[in-house]
């Protein structure tokens, strides 16, 4: 199997709404961003090579934060990508640039959002191990969970006639069990080939492989109530 050259990426701008200051804000007794920089740490291993982490943030409270938990933090995200419209491909595409600029080499990128802490660094190797050993040159290894709303069987769609339809297929499974197994995104790893996404956006990938995380692994941390759930399972596992 390839060994691979990642380059981590961790998003984390100042200005959140859903919950403000997410990204440093107390989880656990340690800040959000903690529980990602530790995985990432981790999935480098011994020799960790810290260079390969960049925290991407406009904001100087945040990259304190990512420098009080090890990282070097040479680069800070520009103003223009940290509004709420800014995209996740150019947040990426201008760390590759700067990553580039300073002759940093890899051949793949991982995106690693804070508000997914319960993923862990073998979830990041699974993905990246997943990615380097296929042979149909994906776009993208990303995480994914079981969907509890299947198109199959409990998702439906109203036609022309306001009648409603099952979005997929007959309609006659009884047991969500049987119907085709369908997946969501989960926000936890990305694994994404630099050449794929300087072509396109994420969206626009023909070949993208999911890699599948238990949902007890996939909370991904968007409204007060998410991190009500984090504050409990966090509970729960120090029990």
């Amino acid at each position: 199997m390839k060994q691979l050259l990642p380059l981590f990426v961790i998003p984390a701008r100042g200005g959140s709404k859903g919950i403000p200051r997410k990204n440093i804000k107390p989880l656990g007794g340690r800040p959000l961003l903690a529980w990602t920089v530790d995985a990432a740490k981790e999935a480098l291993g011994p020799a960790c090579d810290l260079e390969r982490i960049i925290l991407s943030t406009d904001d100087s409270e945040i990259a304190e934060a990512g420098r009080a938990l090890g990282l070097t933090v040479d680069y800070m995200r520009p103003a223009e990508l940290a509004t709420d419209t800014a995209g996740s491909r150019e947040v990426i595409l201008d760390v590759m640039d700067w990553a580039d600029a300073r002759g940093i080499d890899y051949d793949t990128v991982v995106l690693l959002q804070p508000t997914s802490p319960f993923r862990t660094s073998a979830d990041i190797l699974g993905a990246c191990e997943l990615y380097a050993s296929s042979s149909g040159n994906p776009d993208m290894v990303v995480s994914v969970c079981e969907s509890a709303a299947n198109p199959y069987y409990n998702l439906f769609e109203t036609g022309p006639d306001g009648i409603l339809h099952v979005c997929k297929g007959s309609g006659l499974y009884t047991r969500r069990q049987d119907a085709p197994p369908v997946w969501e995104y989960n926000g936890a790893v990305y694994v994404i080939r630099p050449e794929s996404i300087r072509r396109m956006t994420l969206g626009e990938f023909p070949v993208r492989l999911p890699y599948v995380m238990p949902r007890n692994r996939s909370l991904d941390l968007d409204t007060p109530a998410d991190w009500m759930l984090a504050e409990a399972q966090i509970s729960d596992i120090a029990k």
